[in-house]
């Protein structure tokens, strides 16, 4: 099988955020680590609508319901086929394994961490293209805006028509990132934190690296 597509560790930080939004609800706690308002984008009638993940947070189901190959398209707008693939080539690394309980795929969080910080740069480069109008990622999103200041006169954003930024364009993980982080503020951080340590010089990149390991809770 071949390696590991740049959508795969899209996948996999999605699935992080339903685990994190699995403990939330055995916890009873209504808030995750990053606020639910988090957003880069105009609101109108044709956003997507809320994660179905939220509706179902502390139903015992939630696992078995939630990662169902259809489920996994309707949340990230990845095709079934290519999420089924993606997952086996994940299992194939060691970067995903199935939950011993529920059989459902879980991230494998400390590989997942060390291959971020120290390939995702390598593996899926990517640098700030042409001027358009989108939403803010890496040092531009709400995850980091507030913590440091990067030199340069244009945010780096995704393109998206409704985007709240006009920045540099960066190619996203996969292409349905504008659908699938309107639905899940979660996966926006986290995302954009990868984006950050691809794209970002070393002080960027350091930050975006503690804050992705404090919320993937490796312990290293």
């Amino acid at each position: 099988m071949s390696g590991i597509k740049s959508q795969d560790l899209g996948l996999l930080l999605k699935l992080v955020s339903l685990q994190k939004q699995e403990m939330a609800g055995r916890a009873d706690r209504a808030r995750l680590a990053w606020p639910d308002d988090w957003q880069d984008w105009e609101d109108d009638e044709y956003d997507a609508p809320k994660s179905f993940a939220s509706e179902i947070r502390e139903s015992d189901s939630f696992p078995l319901t939630t990662h169902t190959m259809r489920n996994l398209e309707a949340e990230t707008g990845i095709g079934k086929t290519q999420i089924s693939t993606g997952l086996r080539r994940c299992y194939g690394v060691g970067l995903a394994k199935k939950d011993r309980k529920t059989e459902v795929p879980r991230a494998n969080a400390k590989s997942l961490l060390e291959f971020i910080v120290y390939g995702a740069k390598y593996v899926f480069p990517a640098k700030p293209g042409q001027l358009v109008r989108g939403i803010g990622t890496a040092f531009a999103a709400p995850v980091l805006e507030n913590r440091l200041f990067s030199a340069g006169e244009f945010s780096p954003v995704w393109r998206d028509a409704r985007g709240n930024k006009k920045g540099l364009e960066v190619e996203p993980l996969f292409k349905t990132v504008g659908y699938a982080v309107r639905k899940d503020p979660e996966l926006y951080a986290l995302l954009a934190l990868v984006d950050a340590i691809r794209i970002g010089n070393p002080r960027e990149a350091n930050l975006a690296a503690d804050l992705l390991k404090k919320q993937l809770e490796v312990n290293v």
